[in-house]
């Protein structure tokens, strides 16, 4: 019987030993540090740049980040594009070109709070056509105060209802960052 026992906890020993092989290497993408997000939006057509920016210089410690929103003019397509900094890094480390790398792994969603702004997504897909959101438009309405909201998941179920035209509702995943960036419409 001890040799039953000592020959089954060698074959469990060796089936161990073989299954931790060095030959299967183990991918971690971990998740960003995201300090700032910097949103350029130019009017199509011409006129003044606007920018809006969250940044937050201790990463996720106790200070909140400081938020700056922007004043867009009514009835006006603005051509947006998204920087995402890790500032805790020096130099400053491009965030955007690693969700761009990983775009199967991440999308931006966008919504507008109380001030009228329809969001297209533009530019960047990833490897099945689905969007990223890095670059996008938005068409202001009338004039009014609010917030638009920009939210970018990772991993998300691009393949849910309504997630790839831009609904978080059914996005899952797990948000790497989100602002309400302050907007007037005028």
């Amino acid at each position: 019987m001890k040799h039953i026992k000592l020959l089954a906890v060698l074959f469990i020993s060796a089936l161990t030993i073989t299954s931790c092989s060095d030959d299967d290497p183990v991918v971690i993408n971990e998740e960003e540090v995201i300090t700032t997000m910097t949103i350029e939006l130019t009017p199509n057509g011409g006129g003044d740049k606007v920018t809006l920016q969250s940044k937050d210089a201790d990463g996720e410690g106790p200070t909140a980040p400081v938020v700056t929103g922007g004043t867009l003019a009514a009835n006006t397509t603005y051509t947006g594009v998204i920087t995402l900094l890790n500032e805790l890094e020096s130099p400053a480390e491009n965030i955007t070109e690693e969700v761009a790398e990983e775009a199967d792994e991440h999308q931006f969603f966008y919504s507008s709070n109380g001030v009228s702004g329809t969001f297209t997504y533009a530019g960047t897909n990833d490897s099945n056509g689905n969007p990223v959101g890095i670059n996008f438009t938005v068409t202001t309405g009338s004039a009014g105060t609010g917030a638009y909201v920009v939210t970018l998941r990772h991993e998300p179920n691009k393949s849910a209802s309504g997630v790839k035209e831009g609904n978080i509702a059914n996005a899952g995943g797990e948000t790497d960052i989100q602002v309400s960036f302050p907007i007037t419409v005028q």
